[in-house]
């Protein structure tokens, strides 16, 4: 059986963790990692795998099945998408929300232009999460629900700070409101505001020079990002930095409530991953294959996490999948 030839678009902490998650599904094949660093002073763990920049990308349209888009939501996909989709069957994580209908409009444009697939937003939220909401909806729909995330690593989140002028590294760890959680399983969860919900706590290493105010303002005041939460900002040394915020710790959960003649039900979905960037990359790779499928299907344009069946993200067979999961 040919397997599915994919490349790698980025290689920061989520291209290395779809380069580690390919080599634990036998139907993949990695083909090629682009960078936009220089190529060859790039260090990668296949040593085999050709090594791209992404100028010249076009030269792979006949070797790669599907790219994955590793950059980040700040700056990056929405640059690189429509970009890669207009040659490339894609998939990403692109993650701002309030964005997600303007991206996917020109995902699709691109990829229905080009004949070929994009499956977009392809994380854990937005991704499985958003699957959970849609189902717990269905099954519950006189009731409220939630979504919490943290403690952890918003991977997102810390490279939009990272992105701002003066700011040298950056993470960003996502803490969950002890008191909203107890309301969400209490039923009222429509109540809560995002600012009741969550926690933002930034660590900021600035660059030398750097005005650190001016810094904190513009973190605390990023739209989609931050100023819609209670946000705290610590500078701290590159030493503090890299002795106690490396950890890629992640997790959270979706919450719903409902009463249905008079009797209530409660629905949670959870995950706790140790590392934020390789789960992620995991569930690219799964959904990888699903844009590969309808491709070879001759469906054309972008789709969501709504738009595939849970089967097209499985290696096993539909008959395999009755028998053992059913």
């Amino acid at each position: 059986m040919s397997k599915i030839r994919t490349g790698i678009v980025g290689y920061g902490n989520i291209g290395r963790g779809v380069e580690k998650a390919i080599q634990q599904n036998p139907d993949f094949e990695l083909a090629a990692i682009l960078t936009r660093r220089s190529p060859e002073d790039l260090i990668v763990e296949t040593k085999s795998v050709p090594k791209i920049h992404v100028d010249d990308a076009l030269s792979l349209k006949e070797k790669i099945d599907v790219m994955i888009l590793c950059g980040g939501s700040a700056t990056d996909l929405p640059v690189q998408g429509p970009q890669f989709a207009a040659s490339f069957n894609t998939v990403d994580s692109y993650d701002t929300h309030a964005k997600i209908p303007d991206f996917y409009r020109e995902m699709n444009e691109a990829s229905q232009k080009a004949g070929l697939v994009s499956v977009l937003s392809a994380g854990w939220d937005p991704g499985l999460f958003s699957m959970n909401r849609a189902l717990m909806q269905a099954v519950l729909p006189n009731g409220a629900g939630c979504t919490f995330w943290g403690k952890g690593v918003s991977q997102g989140h810390s490279d939009a700070i990272r992105r701002v002028d003066g700011v040298e590294a950056a993470i960003q760890y996502t803490i969950p409101i002890e008191t909203a959680i107890e309301k969400a399983r209490r039923g009222e969860g429509n109540l809560l505001s995002t600012r009741e919900k969550t926690i933002r706590e930034c660590f900021v290493v600035a660059k030398a020079g750097a005005d650190k105010a001016e810094i904190e303002t513009k973190i605390k005041t990023m739209p989609y990002y931050f100023s819609d939460y209670d946000t705290i900002v610590h500078f701290i040394s590159r030493d503090e930095y890299d002795t106690n915020h490396t950890d890629m710790a992640h997790g959270g959960f979706v919450v719903h409530s409902g009463k249905m003649n008079g009797n209530r039900h409660t629905i949670e979905f959870s995950l706790d991953t140790n590392h934020n960037a390789e789960f992620t990359a995991s569930i690219l790779v799964a959904y990888a294959r699903a844009a590969y499928r309808f491709y070879m299907e001759g469906r054309t344009g972008a789709l969501t996490v709504f738009d595939i069946p849970i089967s097209y993200l499985s290696v096993k067979s539909d008959e395999e999948l009755r028998k053992e999961l059913l």
